[in-house]
């Protein structure tokens, strides 16, 4: 049996370190900090997709190869205010304090990748489409998504609107006085349109939290799909409305997509729900669990998922509850492989990581004792190895699959928990 209320003290603890971390880190404002550039062969574009404007749509941000262009903007990390203010809520501090620390410390951070750049690839390109963590946002693992790209995929990183998120937005319809009224805002590309924000719901007193977890689960894995079937649509063709006012031309990326070559990558609560997206959508041929958060899902769910599953895990993250609902995953006809990365912590896969000074990110557990370039280099060649494996790729990531058995120093084969025989 789980012991959920091992699961919910783990991540309610894990949530306080980072609210700590924030408070101390006012102080460390460095122009030396970044996201590392991807190291694939091609550039890397991005653009986000909003279809349609309600919160029944689909939201993200894709990342995708794209042309050189010496003139092309790299797009703000945290893209406006509002997110900060997510992040405020998600940690429970004022958010009037933490806009001018999160600003101090983020606001000076770019994407290593060209805004809506134009597309640009050799040949059909496979799909990724990733899910973030609890309180996190779409472009938060820019890391990971912009590798991937730069590797030649087509990454759709969806902002999921179950009130996970810290913060997210859509689009409502305006009232008649609101028509009427000419001090509301003016959207210049939707003039009917006002902008509606949806913040990080916090579990209420007493309320159940598997029953919330499990609910949002499920929408989240819907979101993915639903991405997925807007990336379809869009291959195929069809004429597509972004509500966004972005620069991309949709149009040139007709055929572009190997749908026949379609994996699901996700962090923490995002590793939960691409296991749930596995179960729901046979398209989805395997999937990579960033340090999954198992919580929120149904056991029941696990012999129905048939598609083969890598669990990258870190070292000072899992406890013996949330490994053994990954060991219910195992199979002995289906691939379903398990690394641990040594002296790496929760907050090695999202780009915080890059983003603080080595001796306030070690103490309030945004780095580990591995150095977070060698931590994600070792995460996105594991991660490559695998998809090749198991999408039939052409291409040389194979060179790496020693690390999908853990054979490397900075590597456990399996998992460094201990769990007693009956936990299994």
């Amino acid at each position: 049996m789980t012991d959920t209320k091992q699961d919910r003290t783990s991540h309610t603890s894990d949530q306080r370190r980072h609210t700590r971390g924030f408070f101390a880190m006012g102080n460390t404002c460095s122009n030396t900090l970044g996201i590392p550039p991807a190291k694939g062969p091609n550039a890397v574009g991005c653009t986000d997709f909003m279809m349609d404007h309600t919160t029944q749509g689909s939201f993200f941000r894709l990342y995708y190869p794209c042309q050189v262009t010496e003139t092309a903007e790299r797009p703000d990390w945290v893209p406006c205010r509002e997110y900060f203010n997510g992040l405020a809520d998600f940690l429970k501090i004022s958010r009037t304090l933490s806009e001018r620390i999160f600003n101090c410390l983020f606001g000076s951070f770019k994407i290593p990748a060209s805004l809506d750049a134009p597309f640009k690839s050799n040949e059909k390109c496979p799909v990724v489409i990733f899910s973030h963590g609890l309180g996190a946002f779409r472009t938060l693992y820019s890391a990971i998504c912009a590798e991937l790209a730069s590797q030649g995929f087509i990454v759709a990183s969806v902002e999921h609107r179950d009130q996970s998120a810290s913060a997210t937005y859509y689009f409502r319809e305006k009232t008649e006085e609101e028509k009427a009224n000419k001090n509301v805002p003016i959207n210049s590309a939707q003039p009917n349109l006002v902008e509606e924000w949806m913040y990080y719901r916090n579990l209420q007193h007493r309320e159940n939290e598997f029953s919330l977890r499990n609910t949002q689960v499920k929408q989240r894995a819907d979101e993915c799909i639903l991405a997925l079937d807007k990336l379809t649509e869009i291959n195929s063709g069809i004429s597509v409305q972004n509500v966004l006012q972005t620069q991309f031309d949709w149009t040139t990326l007709e055929n572009s997509m190997d749908l026949c070559r379609i994996s699901a990558v996700g962090h923490s609560f995002g590793g939960a729900t691409v296991i749930e997206a596995l179960c729901k959508e046979v398209k989805f041929k395997c999937a990579i669990a960033l340090d999954a958060w198992m919580f929120p899902l149904d056991e029941e769910i696990f012999p129905r998922v048939k598609q083969p599953i890598f669990f990258i895990n870190s070292e000072k993250f899992q406890w013996a509850g949330n490994i053994s609902r990954m060991k219910k995953l195992e199979s002995a006809v289906i691939q379903r492989k398990m690394v641990t990365i040594r002296g790496a912590v929760h907050q090695s896969f999202p780009d915080f990581t890059f983003l603080t000074s080595n001796w306030i990110g070690k103490l309030m557990k945004l780095k580990g004792d591995i150095n977070p370039e060698i931590a994600m280099d070792l995460c996105n060649k594991a991660t490559l190895a695998f998809l090749q494996r198991h999408l039939g790729l052409q291409k040389n990531f194979n060179q790496w699959d020693p690390l999908i058995d853990g054979r490397d120093e900075n590597l456990i084969p399996g998992t460094n928990i201990t769990l007693l025989q009956s936990a299994i």
